[in-house]
């Protein structure tokens, strides 16, 4: 209980201090939105007029605490471009990124686990193997998107590139468009994945504690299943929640090139519109995205290795 309460402290803490330089940082940039909404037609009085009805006069501090609030109260603002609240804004993107990134971890871990076990114990092919673990992690992900809109889009027609269909009216149509999408962003995880594991896999597979238990008469398939595994695996289980939060960032240019509209799209063009409200929530959600993916990492290697949980208690 009291590892709990120090892992949700040091969320909090780290969410605190993300959110105050997020804020910071864009209070700090060169032009601010009041710039950006007046355009040609600003002027020092009417630039002064806005900055006062958006509270852009007012302290740093004060103009934190105030968004601090509204965003523990569910209160993002109100964006400066599309005259929306932030939250209504992005409800509907924020299900889009996260079904498109759950779609790849889903993805990276059903392909990338299996594939590393069953390669650790084969020699077979290792030059063959090597080489298309190699290119699945050089090619990146934008480019393979293109790939497969091409081959699957253009060609066979199974979706439309470009035209992201309407869940609610067709969801299966989403959920293969999705799919493309988040193999473009899985295929070098998958290989990064593969790669480590089946490197982790046979450096515990020649160590003396294997040997020993196959000595005793312990099937191949049981010891690995029972002993190497729970070695092999946390260091595997950091770098997938390494990738989960990764998968987020790049799912900002994979959406660029399928059109879909989730969060990366929106980021873009509030970026470009100086509308900072936006901007701020969307940093801010990204961020708690990656500090609950380590978190979590933690978790699971703690269940996997009870040894990791006795060290951080020590």
């Amino acid at each position: 209980m009291k590892d709990l309460l120090k892992r949700v402290l040091a969320l909090l803490a780290t969410m605190l201090a993300v959110s105050f330089l997020t804020f910071a940082a864009f209070s700090l940039i060169s032009g601010d939105t009041a710039t950006a909404m007046l355009g040609t037609s600003a002027t020092p009085e009417r630039l002064a007029a806005l900055r006062a009805e958006l509270g852009l006069d007012r302290p740093l501090a004060v103009r934190y605490g105030k968004w601090l609030l509204g965003f523990f109260t569910g209160d993002l603002g109100v964006s400066t471009s599309y005259q929306q609240p932030v939250r209504e804004l992005l409800a509907p993107k924020v299900g889009l990124t996260l079904w498109l990134s759950l779609m790849s971890f889903v993805l990276i871990t059903a392909v990338s686990i299996p594939l590393g076990v069953w390669s650790a114990g084969r020699r077979r092919f290792e030059g063959a193997r090597t080489a298309l673990n190699q290119l699945g992690m050089a090619v990146p992900p934008f480019f393979t998107g293109i790939l497969l809109s091409w081959v699957f889009g253009v060609g066979l027609k199974w979706f439309m590139p470009g035209q992201f269909p309407d869940a609610g009216q067709d969801f299966a149509g989403a959920a293969v468009y999705l799919f493309f999408a988040a193999a473009a962003l899985s295929i070098p995880r998958i290989a990064m994945t593969v790669r480590m594991l089946r490197s982790t896999v046979q450096e515990e597979l020649g160590k003396d504690y294997v040997r020993t238990a196959i000595s005793r008469g312990n099937g191949r398939r049981a010891v690995l299943r029972r002993h190497v595994l729970k070695n092999a695996l946390p260091p595997v289980v950091t770098f997938l929640a390494q990738t989960m939060a990764e998968i987020v960032a790049g799912s900002i240019v994979v959406e660029q090139v399928f059109v879909i509209p989730g969060l990366g799209r929106m980021l873009v063009a509030s970026i470009a519109n100086r509308d900072y409200p936006v901007v701020q929530a969307i940093v801010v959600i990204l961020a708690l995205w990656v500090v609950l993916a380590g978190t979590a990492a933690d978790l699971i290697n703690q269940r996997i290795d009870p040894r990791l949980r006795l060290g951080g208690a020590a």
